[in-house]
């Protein structure tokens, strides 16, 4: 997965009140953020993951819609900082594309990771079933409300930007359908994530 980690709308909230209350609003599907070709893809992924859908697994495990990812500082200050991006991920014809994982569970995977003054990469990608590779230098923490941004959002596929196949059934940190990373921890697809709506934190 290179230098992203591969990881969002809150669960419809049911009311029941008094006949003179107003009717709850449903929030609005995560897939309806996603463009006719974005829906579709969405679409087919719950097909393939039936009974299982990007609105039950934003329920479970994006509860407070808060999604987080890291990148390297160097990626960071070349692709975002002096590229001038307006969105984070890899960018094809089809908008920019990243992996990203419930707030929550990457900045305690950071905060354990912490040793002194600087994070033990070792730690960190086992903490989040990557290498430990993909966290060795000074990295960037970006954090989004991602109703708040409109981004869209669905479960990842495998033709999808930064997904490394597997080549063998041996291989353990390649890209297996499902929503969760080789290691356990949930993610999603995330599309056109702006920059200007991230939180950035520098993680030495």
């Amino acid at each position: 997965m290179s230098w992203m980690v591969r990881a969002l709308l809150v669960s419809a909230l049911f009311v029941v009140g008094c006949k003179h209350a107003q009717a709850p609003v449903t929030p609005e599907p995560v897939a309806q953020a996603c463009d006719a070709k974005q829906q579709e893809i969405s679409k087919e992924a719950d097909q393939r993951a039936a009974p299982w859908s990007i609105e039950q697994h934003l329920a479970k495990n994006f509860p407070d819609g808060s999604v987080s990812w890291l990148m390297k500082e160097g990626p960071y200050q070349t692709f975002v900082v002096q590229s001038g991006a307006k969105n984070f991920g890899r960018c094809d014809d089809n908008g920019c594309f990243l992996f990203a994982a419930p707030s929550a569970v990457i900045h305690e995977a950071v905060k354990k990771s912490m040793t002194g003054a600087t994070h033990d990469p070792a730690v960190l990608g086992q903490a989040l079933g990557l290498p430990a590779k993909n966290f060795e230098g000074p990295l960037r923490m970006m954090t989004l409300d991602l109703k708040a941004s409109g981004s869209c959002a669905r479960l990842p596929v495998d033709a999808d930007p930064g997904v490394w196949k597997c080549q063998s059934e041996q291989d353990t940190d390649c890209f297996k359908f499902g929503g969760y990373t080789s290691g356990g921890v949930p993610e999603i697809m995330v599309i056109n994530a702006p920059v200007a709506q991230a939180t950035v934190a520098e993680i030495p």
